[in-house]
């Protein structure tokens, strides 16, 4: 399909730009922060095959103004420009290819990536790739044709190598060991493919191997249930502890009701800090866990994550969804408090979003789902939560994370519920501070850790002047007795 280009004849009066060939392809993405590596990218590249030397690969973020990310990808001069689509790039992306495609008709747009797998719609795109592209892209930029089956796991060239050293030190790298998921939760599009593979074991502890001797420390795990397959997570795990050193750290998302003696024996070996794990409870509500498919052992998970603190250094960043089908304002609260008192490091409280495909709006009509029809597709109500009601449990969970969840305040927070709930408790401090500030971003920290300050003195008076109340009728009623 690409149109063979001749060498390039340099002179003195080449201009420096034509000292390289200009690519044919272009793969790009527009990363949530600089942060983040474009993962899916680097595997469309590396099984470009002898297609790579034809080939750049532009990653940007969100924060860009598609004009200008739209006049970096053309000065490529490309053939073929492929874009990944995410979530929380769409609005973006749909802005740069109308651009792209204004000034250049005759390029061919190719999208890909979740925003465009499971309803693949996308205007002005002329070829939609969906699920995994690790080798379909390549084929189509040969020949125009499309596999349309998931490419066999142990045929996709992995794509650790082409982590720059810029990457390794400035930047999250990600990884997997494993694709797909076994459990058919709703809210998430891994519920449409419930078979799980695994790369081969060998060649990715291989890559490891190489990441850690260009002196790679942070690794962030995308697999959906690390701790599905015993043999190969303990293998990993026990990799990566042989070779610990200061400064590694690895980030795991675990199936929260499935620690076996062989995962726990080599989790409490690991330092304080160097592991964290992430651990999506999404509901303690069982009826609510039973309506969206979740199967989850709730005592177990009690259990684990009680263990998990006691006897591991590991960082728990747990996680919990607003806005479930049939999940009331109070169910939540318990289930809220009721993680509370496992005491995890972070408790992520994120808002129900209907993700393009996923089965989650199977319950739209029964429950009054209504989501808000932009990017990223958040709840704004249902039967049992109002509009208003998840207005202050949105700014309920931002301001849960800058001040609970930040770690900045250790020894005021507890003080905010005491021996009260502390859902309902930081749900009376969370309405407040948005009372005084108007605003859930951008709130600098020492303005912050002074309005916490003022809000306890404030219920500190309270609780004593209600404490000298109580104790003014008890004495009334001693002397009238």
């Amino acid at each position: 399909m690409l149109p063979h280009r001749p060498q390039c004849k340099l002179d003195s009066h080449t201009p420096t730009r034509y000292l390289v060939a200009m690519p044919d392809i272009v793969l790009a993405t527009l990363n949530a922060r600089y942060a983040h590596c474009a993962f899916g990218l680097r595997y469309l590249f590396a099984n470009l095959g002898d297609l790579q030397p034809r080939a750049r690969l532009l990653e940007f973020d969100i924060n860009q103004r598609p004009l200008d990310i739209a006049e970096k990808i053309l000065s490529h001069e490309p053939k073929i420009i492929g874009l990944g689509i995410y979530v929380w790039n769409v609005t973006q992306s749909t802005e740069l290819v109308a651009i792209l495609k204004r000034l250049r008709p005759d390029i061919t747009l190719v999208v890909g990536g979740p925003e465009v797998s499971h309803q693949p719609d996308f205007p002005l795109a002329d070829q939609i790739l969906p699920g995994e592209a690790d080798l379909a892209f390549a084929a189509f930029c040969r020949n125009a044709v499309v596999p349309t089956s998931p490419p066999n796991l142990a045929d996709v060239v992995l794509p650790y190598d082409l982590y720059t050293d810029d990457d390794i030190a400035h930047r999250v790298l990600y990884v997997e060991a494993s694709r797909g998921c076994p459990f058919h939760c709703e809210f998430c599009l891994s519920a449409l493919d419930t078979s799980v593979r695994q790369f081969p074991l060998d060649k990715f502890l291989a890559a490891m191997q190489r990441l850690l001797d260009r002196r790679a420390n942070a690794f962030k795990f995308v697999d959906r249930t690390f701790n599905l397959d015993i043999h190969t997570a303990t293998a990993i795990l026990q990799f990566f502890l042989d070779r610990h050193r200061p400064g590694l750290f690895l980030h795991f998302e675990m199936i929260p009701d499935r620690f076996p003696e062989q995962i726990r024996n080599i989790l409490q070996r690991f330092p304080p800090g160097s592991i964290q794990l992430e651990i999506g409870l999404q509901t303690f509500d069982e009826d609510v866990a039973a309506r969206i498919g979740r199967c989850q052992d709730n005592v177990l998970v009690e259990t684990n994550l009680r263990w998990l603190r006691e006897h591991t250094g590991a960082h728990l960043h747990t996680d919990l969804i607003v806005g479930l089908p049939g999940e009331s304002l109070e169910s939540f609260a318990a289930g809220f408090d009721r993680l509370v008192a496992l005491q995890p490091q972070e408790i992520q409280v994120g808002i129900l979003k209907r993700l393009r495909g996923a089965p989650i709006a199977r319950h739209d009509d029964a429950w009054g789902m209504i989501y808000n029809p932009q990017p990223p597709y958040e709840i704004l109500q249902h039967n049992l939560i109002d509009f208003p009601t998840m207005q202050r449990l949105r700014r309920f969970a931002r301001y849960w994370d800058i001040v609970v969840n930040s770690g900045r305040f250790g020894e005021a927070v507890p003080r905010i519920w005491g021996d009260a709930s502390p859902f309902w408790k930081f749900l009376e401090f969370s309405d407040w501070l948005y009372a005084q500030t108007r605003q859930t971003h951008a709130i600098a920290l020492p303005r912050l850790a002074g309005l916490l300050q003022q809000y306890l003195g404030a219920t500190e008076e309270i609780r004593i002047a209600s404490l000298r109340q109580r104790q003014a009728r008890h004495l009334s009623a001693k002397t009238s007795a």
